[in-house]
């Protein structure tokens, strides 16, 4: 059984991605703070982050890009971590 984050495809944002004013934000902030990106890789896929526990807890934090640069809350994932259970 194949099993995808995503569902059937993936979610990308085209070039109109670049008129929305969060984007322009988020690059700048990105840019304050000395990253300045690579041209590596496919450029337009959103990311995610997911923190998965075992079997019965299941996806215990979920967060999907909704434009280019939108991060996940560290604490928001360091506090799921520390939910997923150490029993066997």
């Amino acid at each position: 059984m194949c099993r995808r984050f995503y569902g059937p495809r993936e979610r990308k944002m085209g070039l109109l991605a670049f008129l929305r004013i969060g984007v322009w934000f988020n690059g700048l902030r990105a840019f304050r703070k000395g990253f300045l990106g690579n041209v590596l890789g496919e450029g337009f896929v959103l990311g995610g982050v997911f923190v998965i526990g075992r079997d019965p807890q299941g996806i215990l934090l979920e967060h999907r890009e909704m434009e280019f640069g939108d991060k996940v809350n560290i604490s928001d994932v360091l506090h799921a971590a520390r939910r997923i259970t150490r029993d066997l």
